[in-house]
């Protein structure tokens, strides 16, 4: 029997109040006692690869016949940033630096990473903290693009992320490389001890290249969010 999917076409707004939409398996109502896999796109805005990705996933789980693990999916939590083609959201605020972990800081030494004025000082930050406290996911997925890699947070993410790795050929690390104080890992991974998955697609892909994308990361996609997982 097919799924029904539910969706909040204005659950949250952003900066420069533009609609943020969100999907799920469950009215958040019902699922906030299941402990979903929570998936976010376009955390960034100049990443546009993520937001495919985000977008055909959800087209999947849209027809899914199958019974599956209760799940929330977040298409693109940047539009403002998406808009514009720019990293930032309304406000110029990296959102991936304004999540209030215990290691947020207002030193950046670039205004793309500016990290607001204070911890969880965005709209859409905000609407991300307290969508976890309310429904308690027991994974984060979101979609980024930068060098291909498979980032984790936290030893609870490590199962799933190394077969995100094994099925898509890329490299499985535990660091991308450099602090990201204020982080969605940093803060859902580090500090809520949430498994924290970030998926790092190859960056400025061309438009004929976009199809690969969904491909190279079904298999675990839904292995991850089938009952046997």
């Amino acid at each position: 029997m097919k799924e029904k999917t539910h969706s909040i076409q204005e659950w949250a707004w952003s900066a420069e109040k533009r609609p943020i939409s969100l999907f799920s398996n469950h009215n958040l109502q019902e699922i906030s006692s299941k402990s979903p896999i929570l998936f976010i796109g376009g955390v960034h805005g100049d990443e546009p690869e993520g937001v495919h990705l985000a977008e055909e996933w959800l087209r999947y789980l849209k027809k899914a016949t199958e019974a599956l693990k209760p799940w929330i999916l977040i298409p693109c939590i940047n539009p403002d940033g998406y808009e514009k083609r720019q990293r930032t959201n309304g406000n110029s605020v990296d959102l991936n630096r304004n999540f209030p972990s215990k290691c947020w800081t207002n030193v950046h030494d670039k205004d793309r990473y500016f990290p607001g004025r204070s911890a969880g000082s965005e709209p859409e930050t905000t609407a991300i903290v307290d969508l976890i406290k309310e429904v308690n996911p027991c994974q984060i997925i979101h979609f980024h693009s930068w060098k291909p890699m498979i980032v984790y947070s936290n030893k609870k993410a490590e199962r799933v992320a190394r077969h995100f790795s094994e099925t898509s050929k890329f490299e499985l690390k535990n660091d991308i490389g450099y602090p990201t104080p204020g982080s969605l890992g940093e803060y859902a991974g580090n500090d809520l001890d949430i498994g924290v998955i970030c998926i790092e697609e190859q960056d400025e892909m061309k438009t004929q290249e976009l199809s690969t994308i969904f491909p190279r990361f079904k298999e675990s996609l839904v292995w991850l969010v089938s009952l046997e997982s």
